[in-house]
């Protein structure tokens, strides 16, 4: 599931071992996390229980009743407009990275309160602190600009005991900027995550999103085609999404070669530096510039969710012995 500069990948048929969404959705169990998921169950066109993804709030009850029934986290939620995350998703990142790290540790993905992880553009959602820190115990960093994303995202560790003083959160107020502002001298990070923004305008993130609420829509089931449908509601709420969440100038593969060069002046903070790739397309010039800035190490990693294919790319500065002693040394 890993490469060097090569470029040699295999793809994955499944979620990973270890992500604990495997299969379908147990929705009697979920609704009984959280009952408010239970008007939005609906039968399929095959006779299975589903839900209707096309519904905004019908996401929002499903991650709900995800995050209760899985992470024990109870008192979750997102402003109206804002990215609403796929878990399972979200979950494989998290593994695959712990996987990544476990190289440097005997085989074993390293757990508990030394591991700092540092979640760039974290969201209103708070997703990978809470995945990271749940399934490994993971100390988590997480920095946001959006100021209504980051006073949420304070509210979402405020109102959960399982993260109290587990995520500390950074605002960042440079919108120039990726690490500068967040790492401190004196930090040492085990793994950065990041979910970049993947369109290069608003119009471009709109015409995303209108095809996946089109695709949504062509696969409504039976039972939910008496609901009245909008197709631009369903762009604006179902597939939320801020500025910062959906969009940047020069789009994902920009934003991407920002950072890795940025992250050269952070070489001796981070172990293993990483982001997500929407488009396979953009790999060739992210490993050109990370070639060009020195990385020892690039690792192109992908997930798959069905008959969805993801990935991320990571690199490091460290060489292998110095990636072992890191991990001695916590």
């Amino acid at each position: 599931m890993t490469s060097r500069a090569t470029g040699k990948t295999t793809t994955p048929a499944t979620l990973h071992p270890r992500n604990l969404h495997q299969g379908r959705y147990n929705l009697p169990m979920l609704v009984k996390a959280n009952p408010s998921l239970k008007p939005f169950v609906v039968m399929s066109p095959y006779g299975q229980k589903t839900i209707d993804f096309a519904n905004d709030q019908a996401v929002i009850a499903l991650n709900k009743a995800l995050l209760s029934h899985y992470y024990k986290i109870t008192n979750w939620s997102i402003p109206e407009g804002f990215l609403c995350p796929p878990i399972p998703g979200r979950a494989d990142y998290i593994h695959h990275a712990a996987d990544l790290l476990a190289k440097s540790n005997g085989k074993r993905p390293p757990k508990g309160k030394d591991v700092s992880v540092l979640d760039i553009g974290t969201g209103a959602n708070l997703v990978y602190p809470i995945i990271g820190n749940v399934s490994y115990g993971w100390q988590f960093v997480a920095s946001e600009i959006n100021e209504r994303s980051y006073q949420a995202a304070k509210t979402n560790v405020k109102n959960n005991v399982t993260l109290t003083n587990q995520v500390k959160l950074i605002k960042q107020n440079d919108a120039k900027k990726i690490f500068k502002g967040v790492i401190q001298a004196s930090d040492r990070f085990s793994l950065t995550l990041c979910n970049p923004p993947f369109h290069a305008s608003a119009k471009e993130a709109q015409a995303g999103t209108a095809r996946k609420v089109e695709n949504l829509a062509k696969h409504k089931s039976p039972s939910t085609k008496g609901v009245p449908w909008h197709p631009k509601k369903a762009v604006e709420t179902n597939f939320g999404g801020q500025h910062s969440e959906l969009w940047c100038d020069g789009g994902e593969v920009a934003f991407i070669r920002r950072m890795i060069r940025e992250s050269k002046e952070f070489e001796a903070n981070v172990c293993w530096f990483t982001c997500l790739v929407s488009k396979s397309e953009h790999l060739k010039a992210i490993k050109k510039t990370l070639k060009e800035i020195g990385a020892v190490e690039i690792e192109i990693i992908k997930m798959a969710q069905g008959q969805k294919v993801s990935r991320f790319v990571a690199w490091t500065f460290l060489t292998d012995e110095q990636r072992k002693a890191w991990f001695k040394a916590l």
